[in-house]
């Protein structure tokens, strides 16, 4: 990939709608030695964050009620459908009408993208529990907090990983939205100021920096977290 941008930015007549590899990392090092940065996407990553966790909080409680209960899926289904079909910027959009241009609206709008589709893949997990495992529980008189934890658990955190990994590769693209149309400060909204310029340099500098940053949260944190996950899998089998 770097060796084709090479390629296309040396046989591109203007520099300025495709810049090389070296301009924009020499963009990214002055961003990142003048704290500029370090604040904008750390405002970013508190707005992934914060979503990330309601949305996954939210969408395990739906899911687990959802897998559990036929009644909450046959009544709850038709407005989980609806909610995975709304356009993000709808969303987006109308949480800045109704709740006002600030973080509250801004980390409810980029969570209630992401909590149907959590919801989603945790009803299924939910469905897919070993019922002799439920009946071994209920053999034991085991409470309800002791089941959970103990039978539960351990058997969504494949779902839940493959949820978590899967969630904030989409919402910090969301979040970039909301940072776009609403906010004053972030990634997404020094790309909005980029834009207006038509800087493409700092908009790529921008974009590629907050793409390591999630990068290296994929690698480094969710990607041993779901090997963990699955491990009693392995040693089951």
């Amino acid at each position: 990939m770097l060796v084709l941008w090479i390629v296309i930015a040396r046989i591109s007549d203007n520099p300025r709608t495709m810049p090389g590899p070296d301009a924009v990392a020499a963009r990214i090092w002055q961003l990142a030695a003048a704290g500029e940065l370090w604040f904008h996407a750390g405002m970013t990553l508190f707005r992934v964050l914060a979503s990330f966790v309601l949305a996954m909080a939210v969408g395990l409680a739906l899911g687990l009620w959802m897998g559990r209960s036929r009644t909450a899926d046959h009544w709850l289904n038709p407005m989980l459908v609806i909610a995975l079909n709304i356009p993000a910027l709808v969303i987006i959009v109308l949480a800045y009408i109704w709740i006002g241009l600030n973080e509250v609206a801004a980390i409810t709008a980029v969570a209630l993208n992401k909590i149907p589709v959590v919801t989603v893949m945790l009803r299924e997990g939910t469905r897919a529990l070993r019922p002799d495992l439920d009946d071994l529980a209920t053999a034991f008189r085991m409470s309800s907090l002791a089941r959970l934890r103990h039978v539960v658990l351990p058997q969504l955190a494949p779902h839940i990983a493959a949820a978590a990994r899967a969630g904030i590769s989409l919402i910090w693209k969301i979040v970039l939205v909301v940072e776009f149309l609403g906010r004053s400060n972030g990634v997404g909204f020094k790309i909005h100021l980029l834009f207006s310029s038509f800087d493409v340099t700092g908009v790529l500098a921008w974009a590629l920096s907050f793409v390591a940053v999630m990068l290296s949260i994929d690698l480094f944190l969710l990607r041993p977290w779901e090997a963990r996950a699955n491990r009693w899998r392995r040693d089951e089998d």
